[in-house]
């Protein structure tokens, strides 16, 4: 049994997921027992990107406390987004990407967030910074958590840091970025296989403004319509989850990859922020959203200022 999980968000991303084996096995060089473990099911594009760079999915973990004393964090510093018993663990190292909120320990701890695209980016640093040669498979897992993160260096979070490691990385897994990249968002954006359920849920995060507390989904798509045409389905779920969480609002973001623009479908008691938020029409429970495709820079901080 490992002595520290190190571990990313619930509904897991493949950058919550690639840079917690990439850290781990950083740790584990390091002389750390140090174990990458999942909080939620990985989706399509993450289990594309495992079985491309013939990784192993991370176990899932529901309560780390059973188990270890120690965590260390990845892609996420939010309590409410992490691991259901984090009071009852020591968190001993936070490498993020995101903005700091409700976060405080009993212990001082290394904190490491950089205002970059990805988490795999600053863990590239820190692989040079000890000198650890970063492996083939290790390379390609990180290279997809870029690509994930600035949707093939497209996002406006995508910065010029992150267009360099991804040129080292992609040299050292020896894969074109751009075809591997295509590749991995359009598994990502096959729902094929996906219910209603897990289109809300898959990659989704709540957040805190004030004394009000909201939730935003993404999904990436290529037919945005052939997910919204399912809407009236939609909302009765979306609307069972803010009264089950006493959300204030929830926002489903379906992203084209392909015209880098979104539609949202938005619920909630405070969904009247939304129109003057983003400066555009709600019709319908819907806004359409021009060449918004970042849920971090172009979504939470425009609902957290409308909030707050």
């Amino acid at each position: 049994m490992s002595n520290v999980f190190v571990l990313g968000h619930k509904n897991p991303d493949t950058d919550s997921i690639c840079s917690a084996i990439a850290y781990a096995h950083l740790k584990k060089k390091l002389g750390m027992d140090a174990e990458a473990i999942r909080l939620g099911e990985a989706n399509n594009e993450t289990l594309f990107a495992l079985d491309h760079f013939k990784a192993p999915n991370p176990r899932l973990v529901k309560r780390a406390s059973d188990e270890v004393k120690q965590v260390i964090l990845v892609d996420h510093n939010e309590r409410q987004q992490s691991i259901d018993d984090i009071d009852e663990v020591q968190v001993i190292e936070v490498i993020d990407h995101h903005r700091i909120a409700n976060f405080e320990t009993t212990d001082p701890l290394y904190f490491r967030a950089e205002p970059v695209g990805c988490t795999a980016t600053i863990l590239l640093k820190l692989y040079k910074e000890h000198a650890v040669e970063v492996p083939a498979d290790i390379a390609g897992l990180m290279l997809s958590a870029i690509i994930s993160d600035s949707l093939l260096f497209k996002s406006p979070t995508c910065t010029e840091q992150d267009m360099q490691a991804a040129k080292e990385l992609a040299d050292i897994a020896g894969v074109d970025s751009q075809e591997y990249g295509l590749a991995m968002l359009k598994a990502g954006a096959d729902l094929s296989n996906k219910t209603l359920e897990d289109l809300i849920s898959l990659d989704s995060k709540e957040f805190e403004a004030g004394d009000h507390r909201f939730e935003v989904a993404q999904v990436n798509a290529i037919d945005v319509a052939e997910v919204l045409d399912r809407q009236a389905e939609l909302e009765v779920l979306i609307s069972n989850t803010v009264a089950a969480k006493n959300l204030d609002l929830f926002v489903f973001a379906v992203t084209d990859i392909l015209n880098n623009d979104s539609e949202a479908i938005v619920l909630g008691r405070r969904s009247d922020i939304i129109e003057s938020a983003f400066q555009s029409s709600v019709v319908n429970n819907r806004v359409i959203l021009p060449g918004v495709v970042s849920r971090k820079k172009q979504i939470v901080p425009v609902i957290t200022e409308a909030l707050s």
